[in-house]
C-alpha cells in the first residue's frame, strides 16, 4: 500500500529558502501561483497554512537563530489532496505545540491551532536535516 501511495505523490514545487521573515511572502507568492496552474481549489487555506508553518519554523528553529540558517517547501498533490511540508534546522528547545486555549491575550501561539482546525490532516516528525512539518488539504 504504501508504495501506491509514494507513486500517486506529484511534487509541484520544492525550494530552499532562507531562514528570515521575507522568504514566508516569497514562498506564499510561489506556493499560489503553483496551486493555481495545478487547478488546486483550497488556495487560500494552503496559503494561510503554509505561512503559518513558514513562520514558526523561522521564530522556533535553528533555521531563523543560526546565521545562514533556511528553510525548504515541497508542495505535493496526490488525488484529491494537496500536502505542504516545511524543512526547518529544528531546534533543541522547542516541539511543535498545539496551544490548548487559543482565546488567550498574547499575540502568538495560535499558528498550530489554525492548522489543527483547518487541515485534513497535520503532523510532524524529525527528518534527516531537521524538523518537517506538514499539512494535508482534501479538495
Amino acid at each position: 500500500m504504501g508504495v501506491s501511495v509514494a507513486l500517486s505523490r506529484s511534487v509541484l514545487w520544492y525550494a530552499d529558502l532562507p531562514g528570515v521573515a521575507e522568504s514566508v511572502p516569497l514562498a506564499r507568492r510561489y506556493v499560489r501561483d503553483v496551486l493555481v496552474s495545478a487547478g488546486c481549489t483550497r488556495i487560500d487555506d494552503a496559503l494561510l497554512l503554509t505561512s503559518e508553518l513558514l513562520g514558526n519554523a523561522i521564530r522556533h528553529s535553528d533555521s531563523g537563530r543560526e546565521p545562514g540558517g533556511s528553510v525548504s517547501v515541497v508542495v505535493c498533490r496526490e488525488v484529491g489532496v494537496v500536502r505542504v511540508e516545511v524543512i526547518d534546522q529544528g531546534s533543541p528547545s522547542s516541539k511543535p505545540e498545539v496551544v490548548v486555549d487559543p482565546n488567550g491575550e498574547g499575540c502568538g501561539g495560535r499558528g498550530l491551532w489554525l492548522v489543527s482546525q483547518i487541515a485534513s490532516m497535520w503532523g510532524w516528525h524529525e527528518g534527516v536535516t531537521g524538523q518537517v512539518v506538514w499539512f494535508q488539504l482534501a479538495e
